[in-house]
C-alpha cells in the first residue's frame, strides 16, 4: 500500500527495495524454493470486454502473433509467388536477439516487424498515441525502408482501410532495429497495432484491429510480385 511507504516514494514506480512478493509460504518453504534471481510475473486471467476489447498480460507481443495467425489463414485461400516465413522472437525488448539470429538464419529478402504502439487512454491523448480501435499504424523511420513503408501505405488506402503513421526518428524500440542490418542488410518495415497500458498486467487491445493488420500483411503479400526486389528504389 502507498500508506505504507514513505513520502519520497508514495507516488510513482515503487522502488526496488519497497517492493514485498508475499508467496504465501512458511520461511523454510520459501528458503527451499525460491532462490535469487528467480522470474516474478503476474497470473492475470485474459478478459473479454466490450466492443472487441481483450485485456491481460503479455499482449505486447502476443497480440502481433495473433495478428500473423490471422494474416497466415488469410493465405491459404489466397495465391501468393513469395515464400513466407512467420517468425515469433524472443527477447526483443531487451537484446533483439531472436531478431537477429533468425533473420541471419533465414536470410530474408524483406522483413515486416509486426509490434505494438501507444494507444490512446486516460493521461494518454497527445500526437504519440493512437485510437484504440483504430487500423495499422505504419512506423516511419530511420530503420523503415521508405519504399516498403510506401507500399503499405499505398495498399491500406487502396484497401479504405483506416491507418495512422507513426514518426520514429530514432531507433523505433523494435525487432526492425536487428532486422535492418542483418548480414548485409534487409528491407525493414514496421506495421503496428494500438495497445493499451503498455507493459502492465492489464494490457489492452481491439481484436479488430489485430485483425487489420493481419489483413494489411496478407494483401501486401499476395501484391508481392516476383520481380518485387527490382523495383525497390529509394527515389520519389
Amino acid at each position: 500500500s502507498a500508506k505504507l511507504l514513505p513520502a519520497d516514494a508514495a507516488s510513482g514506480p515503487v522502488p526496488i527495495r519497497y517492493l514485498l512478493v508475499d508467496v504465501g509460504l512458511k520461511p523454510r518453504q520459501v528458503a527451499r524454493r525460491v532462490q535469487v534471481g528467480d522470474p516474478v510475473s503476474f497470473a492475470t486471467e485474459p478478459v473479454e470486454l466490450a466492443g472487441g476489447v481483450l485485456a491481460g498480460h503479455s499482449l505486447d507481443n502476443r497480440a502481433s502473433v495473433a495478428a500473423l495467425t490471422h494474416c497466415l489463414d488469410i493465405l491459404q485461400t489466397r495465391r501468393h509467388d513469395w515464400d513466407i516465413w512467420a517468425v515469433a522472437t524472443v527477447q526483443e525488448e531487451v537484446t533483439l536477439l531472436g531478431a537477429a539470429t533468425s533473420s541471419f538464419g533465414l536470410r530474408p529478402d524483406l522483413a515486416i516487424a509486426v509490434d505494438v504502439t501507444f494507444a490512446k487512454g486516460p493521461g494518454a491523448k497527445d500526437w504519440r498515441t493512437f485510437p484504440l480501435k483504430g487500423g495499422p499504424v505504419l512506423a516511419m523511420g530511420p530503420n523503415i525502408h521508405p519504399f516498403l513503408f510506401e507500399r503499405l501505405k499505398e495498399i491500406a488506402e487502396a484497401l479504405e482501410m483506416d491507418y495512422a503513421v507513426e514518426p520514429t526518428a530514432g531507433m523505433s524500440g523494435t525487432d526492425a532495429m536487428a532486422l535492418q542490418v542483418t548480414a548485409e542488410g534487409i528491407p525493414t518495415a514496421v506495421v503496428g497495432m494500438p495497445l493499451r497500458y503498455m507493459h502492465t498486467p492489464v494490457e489492452m487491445v481491439s481484436v479488430p484491429s489485430v485483425e487489420r493488420v493481419g489483413r494489411l500483411l496478407a494483401e501486401f503479400i499476395t501484391r508481392l510480385t516476383p520481380d518485387f526486389m527490382a523495383t525497390i528504389t529509394w527515389d520519389e
